[in-house]
């Protein structure tokens, strides 16, 4: 016998170690050269016997040393060095090993119980995997249930390395064995190995997932896997690490893909992030697969990067199921285009494969085997996602007769079946409408299809619908975007009803304390209506919408009422509101009142100075104009007292009566309230402070308010006078100087030519030859009437002779 003797524990084989109840091993079952017990042993000529792979190594020894063969053992050469198989020998050890392997089982099994000492148990373990490993032939013995039980109840231990080890040993138990993998299914076995993917060690969660990875080589354990709660995700996680180590990585991926087996389980991973398993079965499953692959899709909650990966790879194939005739498959697919269509991205590639054909054809057609309603609901608000994206759809043919999506005919048929359907369907075709009126390029196009179908009132009909918010809120955005195109149209419809202006009214001032998208819009369509309608206006002074407006109005500049996502447009587009009052001051006493009772003249005095608000300080300018110009007409000229005897007799040795508080230039006692007057509002200075401003349209705004104050029937030099102490002279010319637009120059020629009636002004503004240039300029190349004020200020300065005067002269 060989004894103890010469193992190296680190070899592969420890069979050939003595341990307490182990079977005797035979010195004849031990390979000389390399002290181990054999597996192939074969004999040379002389009688001796060896390991092959070990006389085959000490043989090419000899020829690389240039030595002759010879035995290991004797030294001496051989004369033939065939080798011959030792088939007895070989049966021998088998069955040694096969009664030594058995024992050492038994001895595992009775070693495998928590209570145990952790080495007993670790060694117990080992003995396991090396048997497995080793000795194929005895693995029908590692079936033993009981045994299999064991050992994964050792994954309940507290001790890391016996959990790891236990791992380890059921990975290699369970290796090309259903039956050790159903043993080690049963019960909470799988869900525990699942919960060391996420609490164990780094070599633990490679452990449990090598343990998976075999299991799942099962197709009836995939399921089983997979239905443990966490454990797809988990995987999942693995795969994406950037921590763990690559073979973790890999072997997770490797699992998701055998798991991918189970429908299932494509959801689960779908639902995780993994979304590819579920897009190819869409692409290459069965009918029935595609159909539940498809309709899963369309449940999905997406990012929009990976809606563009889906509208990518099976856009395409989602669209043809589209066109089949069997409607589960149709309603699969729209559903799931449903979902990956409203990103711009998406959109864009599903509008590449050729979607718009097909889903203007499903809402159009009746017919055999035509769309149900609540499937032309699907499509309508596909069509309403993908239009909304800004596409230049007049480039993109949709019907038989390459017509477009904003051909006239193809509006015209939406209008029509907007009127011939129910409210879901409606405000999805309205939602569709919105995005083609969104666009530049087709608003016109619409608006035309409109106007040639009088839709007009219909469209306004349902802004007094109650029951569906999202169709009135479709509706107010559609009205909104062709108003600057229909605003005449759209008020006359207004005005038809009462209740459709009210309930206009009534979504805008509605008593909330956030602003809504529906508020913003229904404003947006009001302040587009004309500003001169002078019966709208009053209907609106007349039902109080103007004073909630201005309440509305304090309460958001307050922080009463905010609304981040809206506010600052609402608040814009109420102050336009706001400021169609002051268009009827001259024809309505009513509204002159309104101004007066509300102090309109300091609320747009106090907007006028909000920084940064373009549209806020323009339309209170232009308020402010209106009031202004009403100044004249509001100012009180006070009564002079009679003159007494003395006076009248000596009249050229009196002065003439003083009253005080007497408007510098509207020669009354005028009041901010009462007339109106900029003068005492103190508003010069702030109109001057406008004219500085980088948007040309607020420029224009303050400068004709300023110009209010120099208008025939005023005290013109005193005008000049008071904007010159603000400092304005000087903006004004610039206005001039930079010539932006027209309309600033012919309003800045006009404001110049009343500056330069002062001498001393004309004296020093003759001076400057970029002054004299604009002038020039606007005298040659502007309109009829500006040319010839242009005409009379460049003889303010002298450089145009004032022909009248010579003649007056000469005669």
């Amino acid at each position: 016998m060989a004894g103890s003797g010469s193992w190296d524990g680190s070899q592969s084989d420890n069979s050939s170690q003595f341990e307490p109840g182990i079977d005797n091993i035979y010195e004849a079952f031990i390979c000389p050269l390399t002290k181990q017990v054999m597996h192939d042993p074969v004999t040379l000529e002389n009688g001796q016997t060896f390991e092959r792979e070990a006389i085959e190594i000490w043989f090419q020894e000899c020829r690389d040393n240039g030595q002759p063969l010879s035995c290991p053992i004797t030294s001496k050469e051989l004369s033939v060095t065939d080798l011959s198989p030792s088939i007895a020998l070989r049966n021998t050890i088998e069955e040694w090993r096969a009664r030594n392997d058995a024992l050492k089982l038994d001895i595992a099994r009775q070693s495998l119980y928590l209570a145990n000492a952790e080495t007993n148990i670790l060694l117990a373990l080992k003995n396991v995997r090396e048997i497995c490993r080793n000795i194929r032939k005895i693995r029908h013995r590692v079936r033993n249930p009981q045994l299999v039980r064991l050992i994964a109840d050792m994954l309940k231990s507290s001790s890391h390395e016996v959990r790891y080890n236990a791992l380890q040993t059921l990975q290699v138990v369970v290796e090309g064995d259903d039956e050790s993998k159903a043993i080690v299914a049963e019960g909470d076995t799988v869900r525990t190995i699942v919960k060391f993917l996420s609490q164990e060690l780094s070599k633990g969660r490679e452990a449990a997932v090598s343990v998976l990875f075999e299991l799942s080589k099962s197709e009836a354990l995939c399921e089983k896997i997979g239905s443990v709660r966490g454990a797809i995700i988990l995987l999942v996680g693995l795969t994406s690490s950037k921590s763990e180590v690559v073979s973790t990585v890999e072997k997770a991926d490797k699992t998701l893909t055998n798991l991918e087996i189970s429908e299932e389980n494509v959801r689960v991973m779908a639902t995780n992030g993994r979304l590819q398993p579920l897009l190819a079965k869409l692409l290459e499953g069965p009918p029935e697969t595609k159909i539940s692959m498809a309709s899963y899709l369309g449940d999905l909650a997406l990012n929009n990067d990976v809606k563009v990966i889906v509208a990518q790879t099976v856009g395409s194939s989602l669209i043809d199921l589209m066109r089949t005739r069997n409607m589960r498959q149709r309603e699969a697919a729209l559903r799931a285009l449903n979902n990956i269509s409203p990103f711009e991205g998406s959109a864009k590639v599903l509008i590449d494969s050729g979607i718009l054909p097909p889903l203007i054809k499903d809402l159009f057609y009746v017919g055999p085997n035509q769309l149900p309603i609540r499937l032309k609901e699907v499509s309508a608000t596909i069509l309403a996602n993908i239009v909304n994206i800004g596409y230049d759809f007049d480039k993109v043919p949709v019907g038989p007769d390459h017509q477009t999506l904003v051909s006239e005919e193809i509006v015209e048929n939406l209008l029509q079946l907007t009127s011939n359907t129910g409210p879901e369907i409606q405000g999805k075709l309205l939602a569709v409408l919105v995005g083609l009126t969104s666009c530049p390029n087709s608003v016109i196009n619409v608006v035309s299809a409109i106007r040639n179908s009088a839709a007009i009132i219909s469209l306004v009909q349902f802004v007094e619908i109650h029951e569906n918010d999202d169709l009135r809120l479709a509706s107010i955005k559609l009205l909104h975007n062709i108003s600057p195109y229909m605003s005449e149209e759209l008020a006359k419809a207004l005005r038809g009803t009462v209740g459709q202006l009210g309930s206009l009214v009534a979504i805008i001032l509605e008593n909330t304390t956030t602003i809504t998208e529906e508020q913003a819009a229904a404003a947006g369509l009001l302040a587009e209506l004309p500003e001169r309608d002078l019966i709208l206006t009053m209907r609106l002074l007349r039902d109080g919408a103007f004073e909630k407006i201005i309440s509305k109005i304090s309460g958001i500049r307050q922080g009463e009422i905010r609304g981040i996502r809206f506010e600052r447009i609402f608040l814009e587009r109420l102050v336009s509101i706001l400021a169609r009052i002051t268009f009827a001051l001259t024809k309505e006493t009513l509204a002159i009142s309104f101004c007066r009772e509300n102090n309109l003249t300091s609320v747009f005095l106090e907007l006028l100075q909000s920084n940064s608000q373009d549209n806020i300080q323009m339309a209170s300018a232009i308020a402010l104009e209106n009031l202004s110009l009403e100044s004249k007409n509001l100012t009180k000229i006070p009564e002079l007292p009679p003159p007494n005897y003395c006076v009248s007799i000596f009249s050229c040795l009196t002065k003439p009566p003083v009253v005080l508080g007497i408007c510098k230039i509207h020669q009354g006692i005028c009041s901010v309230r009462e007339s109106f007057c900029l003068v005492e509002g103190q508003a010069v200075d702030k109109l001057v402070d406008l004219l500085d401003h980088e948007n040309e349209k607020v420029v224009g705004a303050a400068l004709a308010a300023l110009s209010t104050l120099l208008e025939d029937g005023l005290e013109v030099e005193r005008g000049v006078r008071l904007i010159d102490e603000a400092d304005g002279i000087t903006p004004i010319l610039n206005v001039l100087l930079e010539n932006q637009t027209e309309n600033l120059r012919i309003r800045a020629v006009w404001m110049v030519e009343r500056i330069l009636r002062i001498e001393e002004i004309a004296r020093e503004v003759g001076e400057e030859q970029n002054v004299t240039a604009a002038l020039v300029d606007a005298f040659q190349n502007a309109d009829f009437r500006t040319r010839q004020i242009a005409e009379k200020a460049l003889r303010h300065i002298d450089k145009i002779p004032n022909f009248s005067g010579i003649f007056s002269n000469i005669s």
